[in-house]
């Protein structure tokens, strides 16, 4: 069967969402229905539905004052979504390990950021890199979760390397994330990959002092099997 063509509302939807992701459109700028609409060739219904769509994703924030702009990135946003990843995906990535899971996906991803030429293909690759890594966890609901904020950690992910590209160190921690986790060192791989994470928000936005405080505290404590981290979940 032919795959489904995808609907005008999904087209905005996914464009839209791209050039937010790779910085073609900034934080704080006015998205105007009829401007995206004369772009892309459609009416504004289906940018008004698409944008209605990324409010709820929180990749933009409506307004009745100021209308529809990209939602800005601070420190707070920062914590907020960096708390959720710090609590979840490292457990994620623990599961998935223990589970035996293959981690082909986060090879192949891997791969491809590594020959990237550009910002986009870097990103998206970043992206599936660490979907990758907890999409095996074996609990569907966790996968979701995480789902839930990976393109607003996108977001800030595109505003800090737009400030201070770190590609090449953070391909390096990918690495060894990923060499603990085929490895079988289950335990390794999760301290590594929050170690990632709570790095990256440091570096970005250094005055988010709460992740960088419970980062020290998460990575001295290791927890039996199936438990979810205490020393994550009482500091985040």
């Amino acid at each position: 069967m032919p795959t489904p063509i995808p609907s005008r509302t999904q087209f905005v939807l996914d464009a839209i969402k791209h050039r937010i992701l790779t910085g073609q459109l900034t934080p704080g700028q006015a998205l105007v229905e009829t401007e995206l609409a004369a772009q892309f060739g459609v009416s504004k219904t289906p940018v008004r539905e698409a944008l209605k769509t990324l409010a709820g994703t929180g990749l933009v924030v409506m307004s009745q004052y100021k209308g529809v702009t990209v939602r800005m990135v601070d420190a707070d946003m920062a914590r907020e979504v960096y708390d959720v990843r710090l609590l979840l995906e490292p457990e994620a990535l623990r599961r998935a390990v223990r589970r035996g899971a293959s981690l082909a996906d986060a090879r192949d991803a891997l791969t491809r950021a590594d020959a990237a030429t550009d910002t986009a293909e870097r990103s998206l690759a970043n992206r599936e890199f660490h979907r990758s890594l907890y999409l095996p966890c074996g609990n569907p609901l966790l996968g979701r979760m995480l789902d839930e904020v990976r393109d607003q950690a996108a977001l800030v992910s595109a505003v800090a390397w737009a400030a201070d590209p770190s590609w090449e160190r953070e391909a390096a921690e990918h690495r060894e994330i990923l060499r603990l986790a085929l490895d079988g060192d289950a335990d390794g791989a999760a301290l590594a990959l929050h170690a990632h994470i709570a790095s990256f928000v440091q570096r970005a936005f250094p005055s988010a002092t709460e992740v960088a405080e419970a980062t020290e505290a998460a990575g001295n404590a290791k927890d039996p099997e199936g438990a979810v981290p205490h020393a994550e979940k009482g500091h985040r």
